[in-house]
């Protein structure tokens, strides 16, 4: 959703939107829902944060919360 360049899902993270209209981090890459991936680099987050990228996928408002574990995993993963 940031960089919208071409990669293996191994190489991005999922995040879904559940039936219930929860929004999580999907590490497992099962769980139910609306599913968008977005690429592990931090850049990629921020461009995806400050364009409303991740809002206007999901059509829903995105919790500052949600945003900060997406953070915690991008600095994990770098």
């Amino acid at each position: 959703m940031g960089c919208n360049e071409k990669k293996n899902k191994n190489e991005l993270i999922r995040i879904v939107k559940s039936n219930d209209g929860q929004i999580n981090i999907d590490k497992t890459g099962k769980m139910p829902g609306r599913g968008a991936y977005i690429c592990e680099r931090k850049e990629c987050l921020e461009k995806a944060i400050k364009t409303k990228r991740i809002e206007r996928v999901f059509e829903t408002k995105v919790e500052e919360e949600i945003y900060e574990k997406l953070r915690g995993v991008m600095i994990e993963q770098s």
